[in-house]
């Protein structure tokens, strides 16, 4: 049996009409002609939506190593809690998170994921919380994030049942789209990435996805399914909490969910804590145990390792929760 290694994968790159070229800059071998809205570091979906993910399997290939031409779903099955530790497989047996770099040319649809109570309600919906890291941002570029003060379901269903798609925007929070800071949104949270803005996403591996704008008029695109009911019944009118910004050099905790922490290493090192990560390197270069990283690269560490981070310049390593 192959003993336990840091992985790393090979990206699965997804053509978007609202996708550009910047993960380029990221190192991504990025197809001639086609705007690349996502590239998906670390998946393990035995399925995905048409819409989403495409329709078909979603299952990151082990770039190096002994297990190189293998599935991370492989090296689940082979490792078991060596790798995962204490945390659980997805409910549908698969690795727990879903790591991306998305690059927003344009503006991404408004929506929302199931709330907690309508995931209860309805078994096949599942909670889909995300956090994203501001990487580039151009000027006046925004995350739309939750609704306005003073915003209720009833001025939200009367901007949708009228079909003034654009009123909805208006009564979105809109935030500047600042580099460094990192956004919680979890599930319940309507929202948007908006145009010029690159992120990276860490997330629990859903997509079960309700929009409710989808800037069709303003893009000259075909609009795609909305669901309006369902979004409805979703949506949290509380307030949307604030960005994080990380503002010391070492290690900080930014984010924490019943699922996984986000940490940000700048300038030093950070020693795991028995559980299950993914290092996703942003600045220099970046190394996780006998691995090194440059920018845009992402490195998988198996909970039984000591692996330590260090980096001269910035990195996210995003800790499965116990």
């Amino acid at each position: 049996m192959t003993d336990p290694y840091v992985l790393t994968f090979a990206p699965i790159l997804k053509a978007k009409v609202w996708g550009g070229r910047r993960l380029a800059r990221l190192g991504k071998a990025l197809p001639a002609g086609v705007d690349v809205g996502e590239s998906w570091e670390i998946a393990d979906l035995a399925s995905t939506s048409a819409g989403g993910g495409g329709g078909d399997a979603a299952r990151s290939v082990i770039s190096g190593g002994p297990l190189a031409g293998k599935t991370l779903h492989e090296a689940m099955m082979l490792w078991g809690g060596a790798l995962l530790g204490e945390a659980r497989p997805s409910e549908a047996g698969g690795f727990p998170l879903l790591v991306k770099f998305l690059d927003a040319r344009e503006h991404l649809s408004v929506q929302v994921h199931p709330s907690p109570e309508y995931a209860r309600a309805h078994p096949d919906a599942h909670l889909k919380t995300e956090c994203w890291y501001v990487v580039d941002a151009e000027p006046g570029s925004v995350i739309y994030k939750g609704v306005k003060p003073g915003v209720t379901r009833a001025h939200f269903e009367r901007a949708l049942l009228t079909g003034q798609g654009e009123g909805v925007v208006e009564l979105l929070d809109a935030v500047p789209a600042v580099v460094g800071e990192c956004h919680n949104l979890p599930s319940g949270t309507v929202h948007a990435l908006g145009a010029g803005v690159l992120v990276a996403e860490v997330q629990t591996p859903s997509d079960t996805t309700f929009r409710v704008y989808d800037w069709a008029a303003e893009y000259g695109r075909a609009g795609r399914e909305l669901h309006v009911e369902q979004a409805l019944a979703c949506i949290d009118f509380s307030p949307a909490g604030a960005g994080v910004r990380g503002s010391a050099a070492g290690s900080e905790t930014l984010v924490t969910t019943p699922f996984y922490t986000v940490h940000r290493v700048s300038g030093g090192s950070w020693a795991g804590n028995g559980a299950c990560s993914v290092v996703l390197a942003l600045e220099g270069e970046t190394a996780v145990g006998p691995c090194t990283l440059r920018a845009g690269g992402v490195a998988l560490v198996p909970a039984c390792l000591d692996a330590p981070v260090r980096t001269e310049g910035v990195a996210l390593v995003f800790g499965l929760s116990q």
